[in-house]
């Protein structure tokens, strides 16, 4: 099976993948200092609770925002695993797809991954919505190009700022507020309207600017954690992907693993393999 490693600002997560199949994941708050060792006792005794063992792993995919996570993930991937982990975007993990954006070394391999799975998983143009650490709101076009996107704050780190930084605000949780009232008659009321509608209002509105932009039929999917709790309330997503990142992590390791076909021996040979 496929280890793949997602390791976000906020969450690192790990998931097992049986060719297209996720067959379990488990998350861990990221921590650059976190070792190998401490990574290794984490995981191994959860994948035994699920029934998984060490020997079932035989390669490793890392995708990564958090250079400073890199290096102990990768020897968590030699020392426990036994294998040489596979980077994203790196040689034999190239991205493989279009990138049409201004200085396209600068985009998250995040989000890249992701507009890989969405292409896969929908055909036409579309907006993928990931909510992260920011909230990222990416347009692929119909040919699988990456065409560029929106960051936002993300809702946890919106609402850690505001309570940071106001001094009598307290910490609520995200939630959807009592009787979906938007005006709130207290303060957590209040602050649960801010936060929850407030982010409908956000999405919903650069959404339809996107789509003015792009002109064309959209498909709208979300992913990450919060995309099923906002869903009760909005009618912008046209799907809930919650897996598009490890999703997309996995076609790029199959493709790797394909080999290319030359038009002499009756197929084909392309920078990025049907799949």
């Amino acid at each position: 099976m496929l280890l793949a490693i997602d390791a976000g600002n906020t969450n690192i997560v790990f998931a097992l993948v049986d060719g297209r199949e996720i067959r379990a994941r488990w998350r861990i708050a990221t921590e650059g200092r976190r070792t190998a060792d401490e990574y290794a006792v984490w995981l191994v005794q959860l994948m035994a609770i699920g029934g998984f063992t060490r020997e079932e792993v035989d390669s490793v995919v890392i995708c990564t925002v958090v250079p400073r996570a890199l290096h102990n993930l990768e020897v968590l991937s030699a020392k426990y695993f036994g294998v040489k982990a596979l980077i994203v975007g790196r040689t034999p993990l190239e991205w493989g797809i279009k990138i049409d954006v201004i200085s396209p070394e600068t985009v998250g391999a995040d989000r890249l991954v992701n507009a890989i799975g969405a292409h896969h998983l929908h055909s036409g143009h579309k907006i993928a919505i990931d909510f992260g650490t920011a909230t990222t709101f990416d347009w692929i076009d119909d040919k699988g190009t990456y065409r560029g996107g929106i960051i936002a704050p993300g809702i946890n780190l919106s609402l850690d700022s505001l309570v940071a930084t106001a001094a009598r605000l307290p910490r609520i949780a995200i939630e959807i507020p009592d009787n979906n009232q938007v005006i709130g008659r207290s303060t957590e009321e209040s602050m649960h309207s801010g936060i929850y509608w407030g982010y409908i209002a956000m999405m919903e509105g650069l959404t339809s600017r996107m789509k003015r932009e792009i002109d064309q039929p959209v498909t709208v999917m979300a992913t990450g954690g919060l995309a099923s709790l906002f869903a009760v309330h909005t009618d912008v997503f046209d799907v809930i992907e919650p897996d598009l990142t490890i999703q997309g992590m996995a076609l790029l390791y199959e493709r790797a693993a394909l080999p290319k076909f030359t038009a002499q021996a009756g197929g084909f040979e392309a920078d990025f393999l049907p799949l």
